[in-house]
């Protein structure tokens, strides 16, 4: 597989296992809970989903108590994180690699989001990644990502340029036509264990 970047392959290859192990065990009931407190204006309710980066799946398990019947599709760009997700749960559409290399047909799903995966994307290619998930969506776009209202860089486990903060809502708000529908925050005292820490998210719609 050939990455568009240095931060693909780290998540890819380098710190694929690692990060399979510390994301492993969750409070399922408080996700659950979390996203119901996300979902609660998406209206009428979501019947078909995208998840890109979804690892082994913790957000797909939280989810199937909120909209059980709604139909699930995911990109993830670890092999062995996809090979774990894929035996666990049935999806419509499932493509192993980076969000700029998926081909999924546009406006495919009701719902196109990412909790925790912006972050990890080079800059430079946040824009091109950010217009993938807006194609691919037909109604509603979903980020939970750590916050800055400038954009900066920090270390990330004693790894550099892996790990970048900034208004993703607003960047993506004022490239796009879409209009913010709710917004929030989760904050880390609580939502740990649910895997929210410290996560603000927003809620969009195309127009």
């Amino acid at each position: 597989m050939i990455f568009n970047s240095a931060q693909e392959e780290f998540w890819a290859h380098t710190y694929a296992e690692e990060y399979i192990q510390r994301n492993h065990k969750f409070d399922h009931k408080l996700g659950a809970e979390a996203w119901r407190t996300m979902l609660r204006k998406a209206e009428p309710p979501i019947a078909s989903y995208l998840e890109c980066g979804c690892n082994i799946g913790r957000n797909i398990e939280q989810l199937a108590a909120v909209i059980p019947g709604a139909s699930k599709s995911v990109i993830e760009i670890s092999r062995p994180a996809f090979e774990i997700v894929t035996s666990r749960f049935s999806f419509v559409h499932a493509f192993n690699g980076p969000i700029l290399d998926s081909q999924f047909e546009a406006e495919s799903f009701d719902l196109v989001f990412t909790v925790g995966v912006l972050i990890h994307i080079n800059p430079e290619q946040l824009i091109a990644n950010m217009t993938k998930i807006y194609r691919y969506s037909s109604r509603f776009v979903l980020f939970g990502e750590y916050f800055n209202r400038t954009p900066i860089t920090i270390e990330y486990r004693g790894e550099q340029n892996r790990l970048f903060k900034r208004d993703f809502g607003k960047l993506f708000l004022e490239t796009f036509p879409v209009e913010l529908v709710d917004y929030g925050f989760f904050w880390g005292h609580i939502y740990d264990t649910a895997g929210f820490g410290d996560v603000t998210w927003w809620l969009f719609k195309k127009r």
